[in-house]
């Protein structure tokens, strides 16, 4: 399968339209932080044909495909095997001090979800790996075999908000002690057995919540996205904007609060006057987050959870 027939990028047009006012100028440089399989670059490089594009992607195999998509485009793209996280690091290895514009479309790729054998779905029985950058770092069967009951209690209840969070650790303690845990389809079956029945007849799949949080563990996302949220604000020109994806409530409200908080001045109360080194460095361009359409949903039925924010950078930082 090519990477342009498997991957329907989210909330496209949405992206373009926010990020266009910056990247129309002379010399723009936009960021797309989450490469994946390059549906949002390819758009990006055509749509605004002087741009260059920087591509981050921590899976190499997204890499390679991407760049096979991209490689028409010669060397206005150039991508980095990074993640997010370390955004200000790939720009100062460029010799970038700031860009233009920044993309996240958060969350797991569509290759990932689509490929058995990474073990990020729960619908069909893969290896419990869930690693995003297979070289590197833990996998989730690890994660579950050797963390501590409370550790994997509070995973499930804050990665996955997952009410039913003790049951379910409960059930793979006593699983694990008879053998450890390697494939996808023997956690769903616990899981399935391990609720109670009214909490399997609401949200869909009920090891959903399970897999996310494990997930976010296994690749350290909300973590990453502490940094890299923060550091778009400092890389972003004046004029420039941020264009943010995210796909569950953890995600959206850590970049919510990045944002609000950019865009808030920070003035003692009671000034008459406000001095400039307080006035908000952001602009919203979203009022709360935007959700997709739903014809797009109909669609594709992967930008459901979807939520939009974007933000200008107003002014220059004051230390």
């Amino acid at each position: 399968m090519t990477s342009e027939s498997r991957h329907v990028p989210v909330m496209l047009q949405r992206c373009l339209d926010l990020l266009a006012p910056a990247l129309e100028r002379p010399g723009a440089v936009v960021v797309d932080c989450t490469l994946g399989l390059g549906g949002h670059s390819e758009a990006l490089l055509t749509r605004f044909p002087e741009v260059r594009l920087i591509g981050l992607d921590r899976d190499k195999e997204a890499l390679r495909l991407s760049g096979e998509r991209l490689a028409p485009f010669g060397d206005r793209a150039t991508l980095v095997h990074a993640i997010y996280a370390d955004l200000a690091e790939v720009l100062d290895g460029l010799g970038l001090a700031t860009v233009q514009g920044i993309l996240f479309d958060l969350g797991v790729s569509s290759m990932q979800l689509d490929e058995a054998d990474r073990g990020f779905a729960y619908a069909q029985d893969a290896p419990l790996d869930m690693r995003m950058d297979q070289t590197t770092g833990i996998s989730a069967a690890e994660v579950l075999n050797t963390y501590a009951p409370g550790e994997l209690v509070r995973i499930l209840r804050q990665y996955g908000e997952e009410k039913q969070a003790k049951r379910i650790v409960s059930a793979i303690v006593r699983e694990r002690e008879k053998a450890p845990f390697s494939n996808s389809a023997r956690l769903v079956e616990l899981i399935r057995d391990a609720l109670p029945q009214a909490a399997k007849r609401t949200g869909g799949n009920p090891a959903k919540r399970t897999f996310q949080a494990l997930r976010i563990e296994v690749n350290g996302e909300l973590s990453g996205l502490e940094r890299a949220i923060p550091a778009a604000v400092d890389r972003i020109a004046v004029g420039g904007r941020i264009a943010v994806l995210s796909y569950h409530s953890l995600e959206d409200r850590l970049v919510k609060q990045v944002f609000s908080a950019g865009a808030t001045s920070t003035a003692p109360p009671g000034l008459p006057v406000v001095p400039e080194k307080y006035q908000p460095k952001l602009k919203l361009l979203t009022r709360g987050a935007e959700l997709p359409t739903e014809e797009e949903i109909a669609e594709n039925r992967r930008a459901a959870p979807a939520r939009f924010r974007g933000v200008e950078r107003i002014r220059e930082a004051h230390l």
